[in-house]
């Protein structure tokens, strides 16, 4: 028997397939239920988010005084961030843990809890699934580096499957069973026709996907993001953060201006801001505890924040690059503008937390390349970076990962153990002339 490049390339991919297969399942599923999680948490939360406004011309609370009453009322939880929105009638969200927080009525000072509570527990069970296979504690490296391989894998999938995949002769007869359904198809021909058209159309998101994943889940690809566009990659995984921001020594005695004073400042950068957010930790004086940089749900590396109506999605928020200790911190507010491009980009501006002063705004434009791209990795990855219609593309790529899996499986199974059909039974119609068929 011959061995073509067609049957070398072949068998790898059956066994990673196999393999990985029950994993890039989980994966891929999981996936579609993360999908469009910051659209239906905002849905699910929209009646928490509103409050009454006593009047047109009623007093707010000062930031200050909010954060102030979260601190009253939940003695144990320690704000981290805080996040405000340009509409009359919307709560003020005071972060109080890596992704946990409360809202507040910015007139009344009504501390109340988050809601959708049921839909945050399911897409916080989704994600642990998604990134660590649903281990906990000291086991999530171990689940993370399942994933990692296990995504590597499916890239590997989606290349070798493009071989495969690839017509000896461009003919429409030769091409029409991978290239779209076809109807009154059962068993082996049934799957054959479906894993080769949906992987023939998902293959560029599904590439996509999976790269970027690559980049998420190791610091070599997240190196050589940076090193392919010219730039020094950070010493941490993910896009640099800018440098600290240097605050000029206070007088003797000084004391911070607060938050609230600094807010009107961040307002007038950004005229038609959308959100507006900052980090704790910031601003305080020597030795004074610091606040603590959130991991994001589904990037395992920071990134800026991609921020829906139900408050900021934790990832490279304001006060992460902030030196820790050793004098008094810059505030760094990021500030999300309506219509603003790409959809997750802010502007971080910093501030002297005692005379207000703006020490430094940088933007997305003011990244360098390698930064930019690796940006645009980590939301290209839940499709978030061209919105909706991205989410749109990413969910039904994963979706089709699943029936990708399934029919896998059904041909692997049908390969290794053939079923006997009795002798006057009619034959199976074929799917297409061209052997070996993809599995996986």
């Amino acid at each position: 028997m011959s061995i073509t490049l067609r049957k070398i390339i072949f068998w790898p991919h059956l066994v990673s397939g196999i393999i990985a297969g029950i994993v890039i399942g989980i994966m891929s599923l999981t996936g579609v239920a993360i999908a469009f999680e910051p659209q239906i948490l905002a849905w699910a939360d929209s009646d928490a988010r509103r409050v009454q406004v006593p009047s047109p011309d009623a007093p707010r609370l000062t930031v200050d005084e909010l954060v102030a009453r979260v601190r009253a009322e939940r003695p144990k939880a320690q704000p981290s961030g805080v996040t405000v929105y340009p509409e009359p009638d919307s709560v003020v969200l005071v972060l109080t843990g890596r992704s946990e927080g409360v809202y507040v009525n910015p007139y009344t000072g009504e501390v109340r809890e988050q809601g959708a509570q049921g839909w945050r527990s399911f897409f916080h069970v989704m994600e642990e699934w998604h990134r660590w296979l649903g281990a906990h504690g000291d086991n999530r490296p171990v689940g993370k580096a399942i994933t990692g391989v296990s995504n590597a894998a499916f890239l590997f999938l989606a290349i070798s499957g493009l071989y495969l995949w690839w017509p000896r002769k461009w003919t429409l007869r030769a091409m029409r069973p991978t290239l779209w359904f076809r109807r009154g198809l059962k068993g082996k021909a049934r799957d054959f026709n479906w894993h080769n058209t949906i992987g023939f159309w998902s293959l560029p998101v599904l590439i996509v996907l999976t790269t970027s994943g690559m980049v998420i889940s190791y610091k070599w690809a997240s190196d050589l993001v940076f090193k392919l566009t010219g730039n020094q990659p950070p010493a941490a995984q993910g896009p640099a953060a800018a440098p600290p921001v240097k605050v000029p020594t206070p007088p003797e005695g000084a004391k911070p201006i607060g938050l609230e004073p600094l807010f009107a400042e961040a307002r007038k950068q950004v005229p038609a801001w959308e959100t507006i957010t900052v980090r704790l930790g910031g601003g305080s004086r020597p030795n004074a505890p610091q606040g603590q940089q959130a991991q994001g749900p589904q990037a395992q590396a920071p990134g800026p924040q991609a921020q829906g109506p139900q408050g900021p999605r934790p990832g490279n928020g304001p006060g992460a690059n902030e030196p820790r200790g050793g004098g008094p911190q810059a505030l760094t507010f990021a500030i999300r503008e309506q219509g603003g491009w790409p959809l997750f980009a802010s502007a971080q501006v910093s501030f002297d937390p005692f005379t207000g002063n703006v020490l430094r705004t940088e933007t997305f434009a003011d990244y360098n390349l390698g930064r930019k791209v690796r940006t645009w990795m980590r939301f290209l990855h839940t499709g978030e970076a061209l919105g909706w219609m991205g989410q749109l593309l990413a969910a039904i790529a994963s979706l089709g990962g699943v029936v990708l899996v399934w029919t896998g499986f059904a041909l692997s199974w049908r390969r290794f153990f053939p079923r006997r059909r009795p002798a006057n039974a009619p034959a199976e119609p074929e799917a297409a002339p061209a052997e070996p068929e993809t599995a996986l």
